[in-house]
């Protein structure tokens, strides 16, 4: 599990097979320190667990599932990727619960500066934008971001990026038409399966249900 504030950023490296090296280049002691085989570090917001420990980064492996659903499975255009280690017990939570389970990838549609933050615009999937909420949480790229707005009839969100974030992360080598990992609120997903139980229950076999949503103000 991750809180999507991002501790380094890095480059990746395809080697053999499915295995892929991961360097620190930036802000890496948050990363490394400690860093043992079986860990686990979220790579631009996919979890992948270390197998090997090296100098300066680790080597790790990506499933098929993992390359069909994140960036990792097409030509990264981005130099670098965002790299966060796996939350320890009592560490603070300054974001949200991420848990390096990416969704889907969407698209950068346009990133502009303002006075006080960086506005960018992104599409999202059917299978993600469900999860989207205005002033929800949102992990783009393993970031937890708030969403400023959202457009369900276009799926489009809009969330506002503090001058840190966007220095500190690969937000600021993203262009109009890179591709990112979206991963929704874990906390949507239950309220999704809860609500949305085995049509051959009926509502008096769980204490949440639609009814019980409805009337306390959830729907």
């Amino acid at each position: 599990m991750f809180t999507g504030l991002i501790q380094a950023l890095g480059t990746v490296k395809p080697l053999t097979g499915d295995s892929w090296q991961i360097t620190c280049v930036k802000s890496s002691a948050s990363v490394m320190r400690d860093l043992a085989v079986g860990d686990s570090v979220a790579v631009d917001g996919v979890c992948l667990t270390v197998e090997d420990v090296l100098k300066d980064g680790f080597v790790a492996t990506a499933s098929p599932e993992t390359l069909r659903r994140t960036t990792l499975g097409q030509e990264i255009e981005q130099r670098y990727v965002n790299l966060e280690a796996s939350l320890r017990v009592g560490s603070k939570v300054g974001g949200h619960f991420v848990m390096g389970h990416v969704d889907g990838i969407g698209q950068l549609l346009l990133a502009e500066q303002t006075a006080t933050s960086w506005e960018m615009t992104f599409t999202a999937s059917d299978d993600i934008a469900c999860y989207i909420v205005p002033k929800g949480s949102i992990a783009v790229n393993g970031i937890s971001l708030t969403v400023a707005e959202y457009q369900p009839e276009t799926m489009q969100f809009k969330v506002a990026v503090i001058p840190l974030t966007y220095a500190e992360t690969n937000l600021s080598y993203l262009n109009a038409g890179s591709w990112v990992n979206l991963e929704g609120d874990i906390l949507g997903k239950y309220v999704e399966k809860f609500v949305n139980f085995d049509k051959g229950h009926t509502e008096t076999d769980s204490q949440i249900t639609p009814s019980f949503l409805s009337e306390h103000g959830y729907l």
